[in-house]
Protein backbone atom coordinates (compact mmCIF):
# COMPACT_ATOMS: atom_id res chain seq x y z
CA UNK A 1 0.00 0.00 0.00
CA UNK A 2 1.49 3.44 -0.98
CA UNK A 3 1.53 5.81 2.38
CA UNK A 4 -0.64 8.65 1.81
CA UNK A 5 1.07 11.71 2.82
CA UNK A 6 -2.33 12.65 4.87
CA UNK A 7 -2.16 10.46 7.57
CA UNK A 8 -0.06 12.05 10.00
CA UNK A 9 -2.32 15.06 9.31
CA UNK A 10 -5.49 12.93 10.33
CA UNK A 11 -3.78 11.48 13.34
CA UNK A 12 -2.34 15.16 14.39
CA UNK A 13 -5.92 16.31 13.96
CA UNK A 14 -7.47 13.34 16.11
CA UNK A 15 -5.14 13.93 18.59
CA UNK A 16 -6.27 18.01 18.89
CA UNK A 17 -9.69 18.06 17.94
CA UNK A 18 -12.92 16.06 19.15
CA UNK A 19 -14.18 15.14 15.68
CA UNK A 20 -12.71 14.96 12.27
CA UNK A 21 -13.99 14.83 9.20
CA UNK A 22 -12.63 13.63 6.28
CA UNK A 23 -13.85 14.57 2.63
CA UNK A 24 -12.88 13.36 -0.60
CA UNK A 25 -14.28 12.04 -3.74
CA UNK A 26 -15.43 8.33 -3.62
CA UNK A 27 -12.62 5.58 -4.38
CA UNK A 28 -9.83 7.83 -3.57
CA UNK A 29 -8.95 5.92 -0.36
CA UNK A 30 -10.83 7.40 2.36
CA UNK A 31 -11.81 4.04 3.23
CA UNK A 32 -8.06 2.41 3.19
CA UNK A 33 -6.48 5.64 5.05
CA UNK A 34 -9.44 5.10 7.95
CA UNK A 35 -8.59 1.04 8.15
CA UNK A 36 -5.32 1.89 8.94
CA UNK A 37 -6.04 4.13 11.61
CA UNK A 38 -8.53 2.00 12.98
CA UNK A 39 -5.72 -0.60 13.30
CA UNK A 40 -3.40 1.70 15.14
CA UNK A 41 -6.48 3.37 17.30
CA UNK A 42 -8.76 0.33 17.88
CA UNK A 43 -11.36 1.80 16.81
CA UNK A 44 -14.93 1.04 16.09
CA UNK A 45 -15.90 1.03 12.07
CA UNK A 46 -19.56 1.53 10.83
CA UNK A 47 -19.83 1.86 6.80
CA UNK A 48 -23.22 3.59 6.70
CA UNK A 49 -23.56 2.34 3.17
CA UNK A 50 -24.24 -1.26 4.54
CA UNK A 51 -27.85 -1.73 5.80
CA UNK A 52 -26.56 -3.42 8.61
CA UNK A 53 -24.29 -0.76 10.54
CA UNK A 54 -26.79 1.44 9.44
CA UNK A 55 -29.37 0.19 11.76
CA UNK A 56 -27.10 -0.41 14.30
CA UNK A 57 -27.49 3.79 14.42
CA UNK A 58 -31.67 3.55 14.78
CA UNK A 59 -31.23 4.77 18.32
CA UNK A 60 -27.57 6.33 17.66
CA UNK A 61 -27.31 7.83 21.11
CA UNK A 62 -27.38 5.24 22.58
CA UNK A 63 -25.21 2.89 20.47
CA UNK A 64 -22.47 4.98 20.42
CA UNK A 65 -22.98 5.80 23.98
CA UNK A 66 -21.05 2.44 24.45
CA UNK A 67 -17.70 3.77 22.99
CA UNK A 68 -17.08 7.22 24.22
CA UNK A 69 -13.60 5.54 25.14
CA UNK A 70 -13.20 4.78 21.75
CA UNK A 71 -12.82 6.48 18.55
CA UNK A 72 -15.44 5.73 15.66
CA UNK A 73 -15.23 5.86 12.22
CA UNK A 74 -18.23 6.67 10.17
CA UNK A 75 -18.30 6.19 6.68
CA UNK A 76 -19.98 7.61 4.25
CA UNK A 77 -21.59 9.81 7.08
CA UNK A 78 -23.74 12.14 4.32
CA UNK A 79 -26.14 8.79 4.02
CA UNK A 80 -27.65 9.45 7.43
CA UNK A 81 -27.97 13.40 7.95
CA UNK A 82 -29.62 13.19 11.31
CA UNK A 83 -26.35 11.83 13.08
CA UNK A 84 -24.70 15.32 13.37
CA UNK A 85 -26.91 16.31 16.26
CA UNK A 86 -26.58 13.22 18.15
CA UNK A 87 -23.03 13.51 18.02
CA UNK A 88 -22.62 16.98 19.35
CA UNK A 89 -24.20 15.74 22.66
CA UNK A 90 -21.88 12.97 22.66
CA UNK A 91 -18.71 14.98 22.52
CA UNK A 92 -19.70 17.26 25.13
CA UNK A 93 -20.55 14.06 27.46
CA UNK A 94 -17.07 12.91 26.37
CA UNK A 95 -15.72 16.07 27.20
CA UNK A 96 -17.16 15.94 30.53
CA UNK A 97 -15.16 12.58 31.22
CA UNK A 98 -11.96 13.99 30.47
CA UNK A 99 -12.11 13.03 26.70
CA UNK A 100 -11.61 16.10 24.87
CA UNK A 101 -10.45 14.48 21.43
CA UNK A 102 -10.25 12.31 18.97
CA UNK A 103 -13.88 11.01 19.55
CA UNK A 104 -15.02 10.74 15.76
CA UNK A 105 -13.47 10.13 12.45
CA UNK A 106 -16.25 10.88 9.35
CA UNK A 107 -15.23 10.46 6.20
CA UNK A 108 -17.82 11.47 3.52
CA UNK A 109 -17.68 12.37 -0.35
CA UNK A 110 -19.78 15.46 -1.14
CA UNK A 111 -18.33 18.40 0.37
CA UNK A 112 -21.47 21.49 0.64
CA UNK A 113 -23.68 18.91 2.47
CA UNK A 114 -21.13 17.64 4.78
CA UNK A 115 -19.77 21.27 5.70
CA UNK A 116 -23.25 22.85 5.98
CA UNK A 117 -24.49 19.78 8.12
CA UNK A 118 -21.82 19.47 10.20
CA UNK A 119 -20.84 23.27 10.44
CA UNK A 120 -24.15 23.64 11.65
CA UNK A 121 -24.53 20.72 14.41
CA UNK A 122 -20.57 20.63 15.41
CA UNK A 123 -18.94 24.24 15.26
CA UNK A 124 -16.43 24.37 17.27
CA UNK A 125 -15.87 20.62 17.27
CA UNK A 126 -14.54 19.29 13.83
CA UNK A 127 -11.73 20.12 11.65
CA UNK A 128 -12.29 19.54 7.83
CA UNK A 129 -9.19 17.81 6.06
CA UNK A 130 -9.18 16.74 2.24
CA UNK A 131 -8.07 13.44 0.46
CA UNK A 132 -6.78 14.19 -3.26
CA UNK A 133 -6.25 11.21 -5.55
CA UNK A 134 -2.34 10.20 -5.34
CA UNK A 135 -0.16 13.11 -6.49
CA UNK A 136 3.39 13.53 -7.82
CA UNK A 137 5.11 13.02 -4.33
CA UNK A 138 3.36 9.99 -3.28
CA UNK A 139 3.65 7.77 -6.07
CA UNK A 140 7.65 7.57 -6.11
CA UNK A 141 8.55 5.47 -8.89
CA UNK A 142 5.76 5.42 -10.54
CA UNK A 143 6.02 7.13 -13.84
CA UNK A 144 4.84 10.37 -13.79
CA UNK A 145 4.04 9.95 -17.58
CA UNK A 146 1.40 7.08 -16.23
CA UNK A 147 -0.05 9.21 -13.25
CA UNK A 148 -1.03 11.77 -16.04
CA UNK A 149 -2.68 9.55 -18.30
CA UNK A 150 -4.56 7.37 -15.52
CA UNK A 151 -4.94 10.21 -12.84
CA UNK A 152 -4.01 9.40 -9.06
CA UNK A 153 -7.08 7.26 -8.17
CA UNK A 154 -5.75 4.44 -6.95
CA UNK A 155 -7.41 1.78 -8.41
CA UNK A 156 -6.80 3.23 -12.06
CA UNK A 157 -3.09 3.95 -11.31
CA UNK A 158 -2.29 0.44 -9.72
CA UNK A 159 -3.91 -1.17 -12.52
CA UNK A 160 -1.84 -4.09 -13.93
CA UNK A 161 -2.06 -2.23 -17.96
CA UNK A 162 -3.66 1.28 -19.23
CA UNK A 163 -6.95 -1.23 -20.94
CA UNK A 164 -7.93 -2.12 -17.11
CA UNK A 165 -7.22 1.36 -15.78
CA UNK A 166 -9.53 2.94 -18.27
CA UNK A 167 -11.78 0.64 -17.51
CA UNK A 168 -12.14 0.92 -14.25
CA UNK A 169 -12.43 4.84 -14.88
CA UNK A 170 -15.14 4.04 -17.58
CA UNK A 171 -17.09 2.23 -14.88
CA UNK A 172 -16.51 4.99 -11.62
CA UNK A 173 -17.73 7.49 -14.76
CA UNK A 174 -20.69 5.13 -14.79
CA UNK A 175 -21.60 5.03 -11.01
CA UNK A 176 -21.66 8.90 -10.67
CA UNK A 177 -23.72 9.19 -13.52
CA UNK A 178 -26.22 6.20 -12.82
CA UNK A 179 -26.27 6.60 -8.98
CA UNK A 180 -24.23 9.14 -7.37
CA UNK A 181 -25.28 12.27 -8.98
CA UNK A 182 -29.03 11.64 -8.75
CA UNK A 183 -28.46 11.32 -5.31
CA UNK A 184 -27.71 15.13 -4.73
CA UNK A 185 -29.36 16.70 -7.58
CA UNK A 186 -32.58 17.09 -9.56
CA UNK A 187 -33.17 14.09 -11.70
CA UNK A 188 -31.61 14.69 -15.28
CA UNK A 189 -30.94 11.43 -17.76
CA UNK A 190 -27.67 9.96 -17.19
CA UNK A 191 -26.96 10.76 -20.72
CA UNK A 192 -27.74 14.35 -20.86
CA UNK A 193 -24.94 14.69 -17.30
CA UNK A 194 -22.56 12.67 -19.35
CA UNK A 195 -22.48 14.98 -22.52
CA UNK A 196 -22.19 18.09 -19.99
CA UNK A 197 -19.30 15.99 -18.09
CA UNK A 198 -17.91 15.48 -21.34
CA UNK A 199 -18.22 18.86 -22.72
CA UNK A 200 -16.58 20.47 -19.86
CA UNK A 201 -13.91 18.19 -20.71
CA UNK A 202 -13.28 19.29 -23.69
CA UNK A 203 -13.21 22.89 -22.61
CA UNK A 204 -10.75 21.98 -19.79
CA UNK A 205 -9.40 24.90 -17.94
CA UNK A 206 -11.90 27.48 -20.14
CA UNK A 207 -13.67 30.62 -18.76
CA UNK A 208 -17.26 29.37 -17.62
CA UNK A 209 -20.05 29.93 -19.82
CA UNK A 210 -22.93 28.60 -18.64
CA UNK A 211 -25.07 30.40 -21.38
CA UNK A 212 -22.98 28.45 -24.19
CA UNK A 213 -23.39 25.18 -21.81
CA UNK A 214 -26.86 25.41 -21.55
CA UNK A 215 -27.56 25.87 -25.64
CA UNK A 216 -25.62 23.24 -26.30
CA UNK A 217 -27.34 20.86 -24.00
CA UNK A 218 -30.91 22.21 -24.04
CA UNK A 219 -31.08 23.11 -20.44
CA UNK A 220 -31.29 26.60 -18.84
CA UNK A 221 -28.60 27.87 -17.32
CA UNK A 222 -29.79 27.45 -13.76
CA UNK A 223 -30.28 24.01 -13.91
CA UNK A 224 -26.07 24.07 -15.43
CA UNK A 225 -24.93 26.32 -13.00
CA UNK A 226 -26.33 23.73 -10.40
CA UNK A 227 -24.62 20.93 -12.21
CA UNK A 228 -21.40 22.69 -11.87
CA UNK A 229 -21.60 23.02 -8.44
CA UNK A 230 -22.26 19.42 -7.82
CA UNK A 231 -19.49 18.19 -9.77
CA UNK A 232 -17.63 20.73 -7.70
CA UNK A 233 -18.67 19.57 -4.67
CA UNK A 234 -18.66 15.92 -5.47
CA UNK A 235 -14.65 16.28 -5.81
CA UNK A 236 -14.97 15.96 -9.23
CA UNK A 237 -14.62 19.38 -11.05
CA UNK A 238 -12.18 22.49 -9.87
CA UNK A 239 -13.24 26.04 -9.70
CA UNK A 240 -10.82 28.22 -10.38
CA UNK A 241 -11.35 31.86 -9.48
CA UNK A 242 -9.66 35.07 -10.93
CA UNK A 243 -7.38 37.25 -8.78
CA UNK A 244 -8.64 40.16 -8.49
CA UNK A 245 -7.64 43.75 -7.01
CA UNK A 246 -7.13 47.39 -8.37
CA UNK A 247 -4.04 47.18 -10.42
CA UNK A 248 -5.55 49.13 -12.92
CA UNK A 249 -6.00 46.60 -16.20
CA UNK A 250 -9.20 45.30 -16.75
CA UNK A 251 -9.05 41.79 -15.45
CA UNK A 252 -11.01 38.71 -16.70
CA UNK A 253 -13.54 37.47 -13.81
CA UNK A 254 -15.31 34.57 -14.99
CA UNK A 255 -13.83 31.19 -13.03
CA UNK A 256 -12.32 28.67 -15.08
CA UNK A 257 -12.99 24.93 -14.61
CA UNK A 258 -10.97 21.67 -15.19
CA UNK A 259 -12.16 18.46 -14.53
CA UNK A 260 -10.08 17.74 -11.33
CA UNK A 261 -8.74 14.29 -12.34
CA UNK A 262 -6.47 13.67 -15.29
CA UNK A 263 -7.16 10.36 -16.08
CA UNK A 264 -11.06 11.08 -15.21
CA UNK A 265 -10.47 13.84 -18.11
CA UNK A 266 -9.19 11.63 -20.65
CA UNK A 267 -11.47 8.42 -20.01
CA UNK A 268 -14.45 11.54 -20.49
CA UNK A 269 -12.57 12.15 -23.98
CA UNK A 270 -11.96 9.09 -25.26
CA UNK A 271 -8.12 9.03 -25.14
CA UNK A 272 -6.82 4.98 -23.94
CA UNK A 273 -3.12 5.70 -24.40
CA UNK A 274 -0.35 8.06 -24.08
CA UNK A 275 0.49 9.23 -27.59
CA UNK A 276 -3.10 9.29 -27.82
CA UNK A 277 -3.36 12.27 -25.18
CA UNK A 278 0.10 13.71 -27.10
CA UNK A 279 -1.61 13.47 -29.79
CA UNK A 280 -5.01 15.28 -28.58
CA UNK A 281 -5.69 18.94 -28.61
CA UNK A 282 -6.22 18.86 -24.74
CA UNK A 283 -3.20 18.41 -24.45
CA UNK A 284 -1.72 21.49 -23.04
CA UNK A 285 -4.67 21.53 -21.00
CA UNK A 286 -4.62 18.42 -19.57
CA UNK A 287 -1.22 18.93 -18.26
CA UNK A 288 -2.12 22.14 -16.67
CA UNK A 289 -4.81 20.63 -14.97
CA UNK A 290 -2.31 18.34 -13.80
CA UNK A 291 0.04 20.41 -12.38
CA UNK A 292 -2.46 22.55 -10.67
CA UNK A 293 -4.21 19.82 -8.61
CA UNK A 294 -0.65 18.30 -7.61
CA UNK A 295 0.32 21.65 -6.01
CA UNK A 296 -3.49 22.23 -4.31
CA UNK A 297 -2.86 18.77 -3.21
CA UNK A 298 0.52 19.28 -1.40
CA UNK A 299 0.00 22.74 -0.69
CA UNK A 300 0.00 24.09 3.15
CA UNK A 301 -3.11 24.55 4.42
CA UNK A 302 -4.40 28.38 4.18
CA UNK A 303 -2.87 28.45 0.79
CA UNK A 304 -5.23 30.78 -1.36
CA UNK A 305 -5.27 29.93 -5.15
CA UNK A 306 -6.27 31.69 -8.53
CA UNK A 307 -5.44 32.70 -11.62
CA UNK A 308 -4.60 35.65 -13.30
CA UNK A 309 -5.34 37.52 -16.68
CA UNK A 310 -6.12 40.76 -18.18
CA UNK A 311 -7.79 41.79 -21.46
CA UNK A 312 -4.75 42.70 -22.63
CA UNK A 313 -3.36 38.62 -22.31
CA UNK A 314 -1.10 38.89 -19.39
CA UNK A 315 -1.59 35.89 -17.55
CA UNK A 316 -0.46 33.24 -14.82
CA UNK A 317 -2.13 29.54 -14.99
CA UNK A 318 -1.61 29.36 -10.47
CA UNK A 319 -1.09 31.80 -8.16
CA UNK A 320 -0.71 30.82 -4.85
CA UNK A 321 -0.94 33.12 -1.91
CA UNK A 322 1.44 30.47 0.63
CA UNK A 323 1.10 30.99 4.16
CA UNK A 324 5.08 31.65 4.94
CA UNK A 325 5.85 31.60 1.68
CA UNK A 326 4.63 34.58 -0.29
CA UNK A 327 3.30 34.45 -3.38
CA UNK A 328 4.40 31.95 -6.11
CA UNK A 329 3.58 32.33 -9.71
CA UNK A 330 3.64 28.97 -11.77
CA UNK A 331 2.98 28.49 -15.33
CA UNK A 332 2.54 25.18 -16.78
CA UNK A 333 4.24 24.63 -20.28
CA UNK A 334 4.08 21.14 -22.03
CA UNK A 335 7.06 21.23 -23.80
CA UNK A 336 10.58 20.04 -23.47
CA UNK A 337 12.55 23.47 -24.11
CA UNK A 338 10.04 25.91 -22.26
CA UNK A 339 10.06 29.45 -22.56
CA UNK A 340 8.34 31.85 -20.18
CA UNK A 341 5.92 33.88 -22.87
CA UNK A 342 5.74 37.50 -23.21
CA UNK A 343 2.23 36.89 -21.33
CA UNK A 344 3.73 35.62 -17.99
CA UNK A 345 6.54 38.33 -17.75
CA UNK A 346 3.73 41.55 -18.02
CA UNK A 347 1.98 39.22 -15.47
CA UNK A 348 4.69 39.09 -13.34
CA UNK A 349 5.26 42.91 -13.86
CA UNK A 350 1.30 43.65 -11.95
CA UNK A 351 1.85 41.50 -9.45
CA UNK A 352 5.73 40.86 -8.60
CA UNK A 353 4.97 37.47 -6.83
CA UNK A 354 8.00 36.34 -4.66
CA UNK A 355 8.77 33.36 -6.56
CA UNK A 356 8.24 32.58 -10.46
CA UNK A 357 8.11 29.13 -12.20
CA UNK A 358 7.57 27.40 -15.37
CA UNK A 359 6.14 23.49 -14.45
CA UNK A 360 7.44 21.14 -17.73
CA UNK A 361 8.15 17.63 -18.36
CA UNK A 362 11.76 17.52 -18.12
CA UNK A 363 14.02 16.38 -15.13
CA UNK A 364 16.18 19.43 -14.65
CA UNK A 365 15.34 23.15 -13.68
CA UNK A 366 17.04 26.03 -14.67
CA UNK A 367 16.74 29.36 -15.37
CA UNK A 368 14.46 31.44 -17.90
CA UNK A 369 15.98 34.63 -16.87
CA UNK A 370 13.86 37.72 -15.34
CA UNK A 371 13.88 35.70 -12.19
CA UNK A 372 11.81 32.59 -13.67
CA UNK A 373 13.00 29.28 -13.23
CA UNK A 374 12.18 26.39 -15.26
CA UNK A 375 11.58 23.48 -13.04
CA UNK A 376 9.65 19.70 -13.00
CA UNK A 377 6.45 18.73 -11.39
CA UNK A 378 7.59 16.60 -8.73
CA UNK A 379 10.45 19.18 -7.86
CA UNK A 380 8.41 22.41 -6.87
CA UNK A 381 5.91 20.18 -5.51
CA UNK A 382 8.34 19.02 -2.81
CA UNK A 383 9.28 22.37 -2.14
CA UNK A 384 5.27 23.40 -1.67
CA UNK A 385 4.76 20.08 0.76
CA UNK A 386 8.43 21.68 2.56
CA UNK A 387 6.68 24.92 3.62
CA UNK A 388 4.36 23.16 5.45
CA UNK A 389 6.24 23.20 8.41
CA UNK A 390 7.17 26.02 10.38
CA UNK A 391 10.20 28.13 9.92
Amino acid sequence: MIRRRLLPEVLAALDEAPAVCLLGARQVGKTTLAHAIAEQRGAVYLDLESPRDRARLDDAEAYLEQYLDRLVILDEVHRVPGLFAPLRGLIDRARRKGARAGRYLLLGSAALSLLRQAGESLAGRVRFLELAPFDALETVGIPLDRLWLRGGFPESVLADNDERSLRWREDFIRTYLERDIPQFGPRLPAETLRRLWVMLAHRQGAPHNAAELARSLGLDTRTVNRYIDLLVDLFLLRRLLPWHANVGKRLVKSPRLYVRDSGLLHALLGIDAFDALLAHPVVGASWEGMVIENLLAVAPAGTTAHYYRTSGGAEIDLLLDVPRGGRWAVEAKRSSAPVATRGFHEALADLQPRRKFVIYPGEERFPLGGGVEAIPLPALAGELAAVRKPA
